[in-house]
């Protein structure tokens, strides 16, 4: 994205280095020191050399410095923030949101695991930071009482960002993980946290017949492939609807290596095509009449070869089965919504790795605030007068 054009951090040529890359690089060469601006960033902090420089350093002054007050500059005081428990809807409440977790787990450390981007700094720039934090349990909080366990699990944050703020943010945390290394109760967690939502007035809305399919028709026969700007992104959007929408799981085979590594939800590390077509069915198990729906994809070339694709996406669907889903137990009929992203490394031709983020805690807790609002004597009373 290098090109002649003059911006704030001074000419920018086409034989400038290019755009950091997380992969191969150890953390000092990730906030590099008296490096020159390698990409147009009008708008954004001196600092800052390229997206990459911007997304991995100011992730890592706010959460393992604690320079929390620089979300004030790296985010608009109107920003949206989705998470897998909920919405927030402004700066001050990020900042909030921000202490209390800090306050919980004071050693976590996230690492940058790699960056997939897209977009430029005149119509703004997106990311998608996989981070792998790891830490130790020893402050009472929203998890409780201290247990001094540790704790890895993976976390992807996608931002949309203009003039060195972000303005949208999605963020796949696997809280489960973290739930069933620290040794808590799952259920009784997610029990809390759906009461709470419950007593604000908040039940799940089942929006009635599953858009998968319409009426009586088959799913689609074609892909929606208008987010795609590649040949490889509109492939990617091809297969994955070809797997999750017209449940031909045998796709896989056609486009993961023999060799393919897995990294999925509660830090599972499985190898093969095999293993990545059972966490695929089983997924679909628990949630048999569920929509696939891509949200988002961007691309970005590997200094490890081949290309790094990362896709947001929405799996929609009631829990009628059985499956991975372990933990919401047997079928319960309930309307639950997955937001999950995927990082998908493409080498000659065919996937070598996934990283696959969603949070099964707050499945959880979809299917306990629905029970929830099942019950009318659970149901505050309303004064009609």
């Amino acid at each position: 994205m290098a090109g002649n054009d003059k911006k704030d951090g001074g000419d920018v040529s086409r034989t400038a280095e290019p755009v950091l890359q997380v992969e191969r690089r150890d953390f000092v060469e990730l906030v590099p020191d008296g490096r020159k601006r390698v990409q147009p960033m009008e708008g954004f902090d001196e600092i800052y050399t390229d997206i990459v420089d911007y997304i991995v350093r100011c992730t890592h002054k706010i959460w393992d410095e604690r320079d929390i007050g620089l979300i004030y500059t790296h985010y608009t005081h109107n920003c949206v923030l989705y998470g897998t428990m909920g919405t927030i809807y402004d700066r001050e409440d990020v900042v909030r949101d921000t202490i209390q977790r800090l306050v919980s787990l004071p050693e976590r450390r996230g690492m940058a695991t790699h960056v997939v981007w897209g977009g430029n700094d005149k119509d703004g720039f997106y990311t998608s930071h996989l981070v792998t934090g790891s830490g130790r349990h020893t402050q009472y909080g929203h998890y409780g009482p201290p247990t001094g366990r540790n704790f890895t699990s993976r976390t992807i944050a996608d931002c949309m960002i203009h003039a060195n703020k972000i303005y949208r943010e999605w963020v796949v945390a696997d809280q489960m993980a973290i739930i069933k290394q620290l040794g808590l109760d799952a259920d009784a967690f997610a029990e809390k946290i759906a009461k709470r939502l419950f007593d604000k007035g908040l039940v799940a809305v089942d929006i009635g017949e599953n858009r998968r399919m319409l009426g009586q028709y088959p799913p689609d026969a074609e892909a929606d492939l208008s987010i795609a700007n590649s040949d490889l992104e509109r492939d990617t959007l091809r297969w994955l609807h070809a797997v999750w929408n017209q449940r031909m799981l045998g796709r896989i085979k056609d486009v993961y290596a023999p060799t393919c590594q897995y990294h999925g939800p509660l830090m599972v590390e499985m190898y093969g095509i095999a293993a990545v077509t059972h966490q695929t069915l089983g997924l679909i198990g628990s949630l048999p009449d569920a929509r696939f729906s891509p949200q988002h994809i961007c691309s970005t070339p590997c200094e490890e070869g081949g290309t790094k694709v990362a896709v947001r996406w929405i799996l929609e669907g009631h829990h009628l089965g059985y499956g991975l889903l372990h933990e919401l137990g047997e079928p319960t009929g309930k309307h639950v919504q997955i937001m999950g992203i995927s990082h998908f490394h493409y080498k000659d031709g065919k996937i070598v790795d996934e990283w696959r983020v969603y949070d099964q805690l707050s499945l959880l807790m979809q299917v306990k605030l629905a029970q929830m609002a099942d019950a009318p004597a659970a149901r505050p009373e309303v004064s009609t007068e």
